[in-house]
Formats: structure tokens, C-alpha cells, sequence
């Protein structure tokens, strides 16, 4: 593909949220995307508005062999790829008074091995593409123990490691690798019960913003800005001064220790 060529992206998790909207962005670039989410129908709306720019790949990540399959349909359509965005991921909030192992589970499959099973398919891609770029999307949540996000937390905080051991082994071939660590964002509408998360950013506006910050491929990008203000001095107390914070910010009273 020559330098003049449309670059092609792989971006999954395009459905909804800051998917949809970095999809949007990148499209009205004249990019050329291959667009990876669980349901088809938001794919092909895209497909139709921008017709020519779009591979339509849906499916379910957390199978390998549907990834397999979905590489094999970018080699076969494209040859390469010059940007990987793995955006898919989802987030539940585990409760320690009834802590459920299934959820841990799950969020590691969907967060952290689907992302791998994408990486495997994606590299031999990227190292037939031009300035080739992969991007991982993690989390805040990854500096500091929140309440309710110990699945969350751990899987992307998994995802982090994994990336970031993946960038010096890629150096050398000239691929490089982004983390993108968002704060809250409302994507979609928060349970009652839901940890409060102040200062989030609309799907449209972290999308323009992660574009903007990618041009210079810096190895990290975190956002909102006053959210890791205030994030990134709390990840440096002692734990017993996080553990103090922490106990304040779950919203009902701690269970009763049990007593001879």
C-alpha cells in the first residue's frame, strides 16, 4: 500500500459507545475500516453511509476462532493493516458481600483474552502495514483500587501488562504501541446502585480527543484531565490512606464482622 493510500483500521468494539463514535470520526477521515462488534446491525448503517470504506466483521471475540476467522476475512479483503484499535470490553460491578467468581470471569475473557486472541490475528497484519500502530484500550481504574471494579480492574490492569511487555518486543519491527486509559465516561446510563464517577466525558468528545492524541503516537494517553488530577496523586499514598479513601466511597455501610 502506498503512503497516499487510505490508511486501514481495525477497530472492534464499534457498536456503541466510544466505539461507535471513534468509528464515526474515522470514517468521515476517508480512513477505511474494518469494524468488529457483537451485533452486525450498527455496522451496516455505517457500511451504507460511507459505501466503499467499510468490512463489515461481526462476531463474538471472546471465541478464538471467530477472531481467526475475522483476520483471515482482513488478509483476504486487504492484504494488511496499518492501525489496530481493540476498544471492546465491558465493565460489571462485582459486590464483595456476594462476590461472584462468574464475573470476574467473565470480564477477564472479555477484556483481556478476547484482546489477545485479536493481537494474535492482528500482528502479522500490522507487519505488512504502513507505520503500523496498535492501540489498547484500558483503564483508570488501573492506578488506584476502586469499590465494585475488582473484575473490572484486574482485567484491564491485565490488558496493561500485556501491552506494554508487547511494545519492547515490537520496537524492533517498527510497530507501535498506544494505552489509552479513559476516566469515566457516560456511555451509557448508571444503575442507582453504581459507584458514582464525577467530571465523565460524552462517547463523541473522548473519541475526538483519543484521535487528536494518537497523531503523535504517545505510549499513553489518559483523559478526563481534572479526573487524573485527582487520580494520579492517590495512586502515590500509603495503602492504609487508600484503604481509608476507598471505605468512604462505597455508598452502603460495611457487612457486620461475625463474633464468637
Amino acid at each position: 500500500m502506498s503512503l497516499t493510500s487510505p490508511r486501514r483500521y481495525w477497530l472492534t468494539g464499534a457498536g456503541s459507545g466510544i466505539g461507535a463514535a471513534l468509528a464515526e470520526e474515522l470514517l468521515k477521515t476517508g480512513a477505511h475500516l474494518a469494524l468488529s462488534s457483537r451485533s452486525p446491525a450498527p455496522l451496516k448503517v455505517l457500511s451504507q453511509r460511507y459505501p466503499g470504506q467499510v468490512l463489515v466483521l461481526a462476531g463474538d471475540l471472546t471465541n478464538s476462532q471467530t477472531v481467526r476467522e475475522i483476520g483471515e476475512q482482513i488478509a483476504d479483503a486487504w492484504g494488511s493493516l496499518d492501525t489496530v484499535i481493540l476498544n471492546a470490553g465491558t465493565c460489571e460491578h462485582v459486590d464483595a458481600r456476594q462476590f461472584d467468581h462468574s464475573i470476574v470471569e467473565h470480564l477477564v475473557r472479555t477484556n483481556l483474552l478476547a484482546s489477545s486472541y485479536c493481537a494474535e490475528a492482528a500482528l502479522p497484519l500490522l507487519r505488512a502495514g504502513t507505520a503500523p500502530h496498535l492501540i489498547g484500550m484500558a483503564s483508570s481504574v488501573t492506578y488506584l483500587p476502586l469499590p465494585r471494579k475488582e473484575a473490572h480492574g484486574a482485567s484491564r490492569a491485565g490488558l496493561r501488562h500485556l501491552f506494554e511487555s508487547m511494545r519492547i518486543e515490537l520496537a524492533p519491527e517498527g510497530i507501535e504501541v498506544t494505552m489509552v486509559s479513559p476516566g469515566p465516561l457516560n456511555t451509557q446510563p448508571t444503575k442507582p446502585s453504581d459507584l458514582s464517577m464525577p467530571l465523565s466525558w460524552p462517547a463523541d468528545k473522548a473519541a475526538r480527543y483519543i484521535l487528536e492524541k494518537l497523531r503523535n503516537r504517545p505510549l499513553e494517553i489518559t483523559f478526563p484531565g481534572m479526573f487524573m488530577a485527582a487520580l494520579w496523586p492517590m495512586s502515590n499514598l500509603p495503602d492504609r490512606m487508600v484503604l481509608a479513601i476507598g471505605k468512604r466511597m462505597v455508598r452502603s455501610s460495611p457487612p457486620i464482622k461475625d463474633r464468637p
